[in-house]
C-alpha cells in the first residue's frame, strides 16, 4: 500500500513538473519569438513558418503533426512515454493557442534579445520535461529515441534536426537577419536544454565513516532507495577497525542525507565527490 503510495506521489509529481516545464516551453514561442517573427525548430517551429506563410495558429499545426508523431514514440519508447507525450501535446497545443490569442506585441523591441530569452525559456522549459520522462514531440522524439540507444548529448539531436526547419522560414520571411536570429534561439535552446539535464542528473559517490553505520546504512538504503556497500577499514592512527559506507547517489538527495547522518552521528566523518556518469540500476542505463 505504503509502494503503491509512493508510485501515485511519484507521479504527480513528474506531471505538475511536465506541466510547470511545457506551460515555459510555449510561453517562450508566445511571448519571444513568435512576436519577433523568429523561428524555432521543432514542430513548434514548422507552425511558426506556416502562420507567418498563412496566418494558421501555431497551437493548430502543432496538434495535427504531433498527432503522427504519437504513434512513433508509443512503438519505440512504450506506451508510458507516449501517454506522456499525448498529455504534453494537449498541454503545449492549448496554451499556444489561448497565449498567441492574447499576445501580438514583442514583449521587448529587441530581436536579438527576444531570441536569447525565447531560448532559455525554451530550453530551460524542456530540460525539465525530458528530466521527467516527457517530450513536447516533434524532433524532441527523434531526439529521445537516439538517446535511448547513444550516448548523445539530446540538445545536439534536436540541434542537427532543426537547422533545415529554420532555414525554410527564410522562403516565407525573404530575411536573412530572422533566420540568423532562429540559429541563435536554437543554440541558446540547447545549452539551456543540456545545463538542466546535467543538473539534474549529476551524481555523488559518499564515503562514511561512523561507529553507527549500520543506522546509516540502512536510511540510505530502505528511506532514500539507494544501494550501499560496508567495507572494512582500518584507522591507521588509532589502529582501529572501521566500517566505511559507500553509496552512489543523486547530488539532490544529499542534502536529507546529510541531515540524517548529522542526527544519527554529529561526529562522522564524510568524504563526498561529484562522479562523471553513474551507470546501472536507479541510474542511467549503460548505451553502446
Amino acid at each position: 500500500m505504503k509502494e503503491k503510495l509512493r508510485q501515485q506521489l511519484i507521479n504527480f509529481e513528474d506531471y505538475f513538473a511536465i506541466t510547470i516545464g511545457l506551460v515555459m516551453f510555449s510561453l517562450a514561442w508566445t511571448l519571444f519569438i513568435i512576436p519577433a517573427q523568429i523561428t524555432g525548430g521543432g514542430v513548434s517551429g514548422i507552425g511558426a513558418v506556416l502562420f507567418y506563410a498563412t496566418g494558421i495558429p501555431v497551437g493548430v499545426t502543432y496538434f495535427l503533426v504531433n498527432i503522427i508523431l504519437v504513434a512513433v514514440a508509443i512503438r519505440v519508447l512504450g506506451a508510458s512515454f507516449g501517454i506522456k507525450t499525448i498529455y504534453s501535446m494537449i498541454v503545449v497545443s492549448l496554451v499556444l493557442t489561448f497565449t498567441q490569442k492574447m499576445i501580438s506585441e514583442p514583449l521587448v523591441d529587441d530581436t536579438f534579445l527576444s531570441a536569447v530569452l525565447g531560448g532559455i525559456l525554451s530550453g530551460v522549459g524542456l530540460g525539465i520535461v525530458f528530466s521527467k520522462g516527457g517530450s513536447t514531440g516533434g524532433t524532441d522524439i527523434i531526439a529521445a529515441i537516439v538517446v535511448k540507444y547513444r550516448n548523445i548529448s539530446p540538445g545536439r539531436v534536436i540541434m542537427y534536426c532543426d537547422v533545415i526547419i529554420i532555414a525554410s522560414s527564410f522562403l516565407v520571411l525573404k530575411s536573412v537577419d530572422k533566420m540568423v536570429y532562429g540559429y541563435v534561439t536554437m543554440g541558446v535552446v540547447s545549452y539551456a536544454l543540456d545545463a538542466v539535464l546535467s543538473g539534474a542528473n549529476r551524481s555523488a559517490q559518499m564515503f562514511i565513516f561512523s561507529r553507527k553505520y549500520d543506522e546509516i546504512a540502512d536510511f540510505i538504503n530502505q528511506q532514500r532507495y539507494r544501494g550501499v556497500t560496508v567495507i572494512d577499514g582500518t584507522g591507521w592512527y588509532t589502529k582501529e577497525n572501521v566500517k566505511v559506507v559507500i553509496s552512489v547517489v543523486r547530488k539532490r538527495e544529499t542534502g536529507a542525507i546529510f541531515r540524517k547522518i548529522k542526527e544519527i552521528d554529529p561526529d562522522a566523518f564524510i568524504s563526498m565527490g561529484s562522479v562523471m556518469g553513474v551507470y546501472g540500476q536507479g541510474f542511467d542505463k549503460l548505451k553502446l
